[in-house]
């Protein structure tokens, strides 16, 4: 049998107590150490420096298959979206560039030739034509023989800088129309050319804003902004892309 059991309540009572004290002092002293305290930073820097890392590793999908298609009713159609789908294109939209000339929506082919398109007519477009030669083919610069087969200079539409540049007498068509389209397309052939001053200041007097670029791109614009806009708003002047500048 224990000592407590003879013990008194309140004896038993003080012994706890004290056996408790004497516990909870000896951990205070403990941790109240310099030597405890150094002892415990340098295991926690010890710690802190060992890094483990885990390398997962995640097996490759067996298939690619994104699951079964979607038949819900909420797929976007962005055939839908077109607002001009409905929309017919103008009957002087260019269908075809061809080297020498242009094939249009209506049906209408145009050969030897450039095009302006104005007020929804076409209208065969000789700008490098000069006035007492005869004209010969695009792809030769224009050039062509006289009565006595002599060769009678090439056709020009460029100046020696380099610009694309063409007479006055070239707008006559557009500086008889009216209302005047808000803007000209210009299409200066295979290869996009800056304009002349001359020639920008021209077509500026004529109340007309002018986009320069190269006939393949300038037809696919006018084809865009005639159906959205109108080709009371927009007309176009198109070089044949198998043009070659005369000598």
């Amino acid at each position: 049998m224990s000592r407590n059991a003879f013990m008194p309540s309140s004896l038993k009572h003080l012994t706890g107590a004290y056996s408790r004290c004497r516990r909870c002092f000896q951990v205070q002293r403990r941790f109240s150490s310099p030597i405890s305290d150094l002892r415990t930073k340098q295991q926690l820097v010890a710690q802190a420096r060992c890094l483990h890392s885990t390398r997962l590793s995640s097996a490759a999908p067996k298939t690619k298959d994104r699951g079964p298609v979607s038949k819900e009713d909420t797929q976007t159609d962005f055939g839908s979206m077109d607002v001009l789908g409905n929309t017919p294109a103008p009957t002087t939209a260019i269908d075809v560039c061809m080297d020498d000339g242009f094939a249009l929506n209506s049906g209408l082919r145009v050969t030897g030739a450039g095009v302006l398109l104005l007020g929804g007519e076409a209208f065969k477009w000789r700008p490098w034509i000069s006035e007492g030669r005869p004209e010969g083919t695009i792809g030769s610069g224009a050039t062509g023989d006289d009565d006595k087969g002599v060769k009678s200079p090439g056709g020009k539409l460029q100046n020696k800088k380099g610009q694309w540049h063409v007479d006055e007498h070239v707008w006559g068509v557009l500086d008889l129309a009216w209302p005047k389209p808000d803007l000209l397309i210009l299409g200066t052939g295979r290869t996009i050319l800056p304009l002349s001053p001359e020639t920008r200041r021209r077509i500026s007097d004529l109340g007309v804003r002018v986009e320069v670029q190269d006939t393949r791109n300038a037809a696919a614009q006018f084809n865009l902004l005639a159906t959205e806009r109108g080709v009371q708003q927009v007309a176009a002047a198109l070089v044949p892309i198998g043009w070659r500048e005369g000598r």
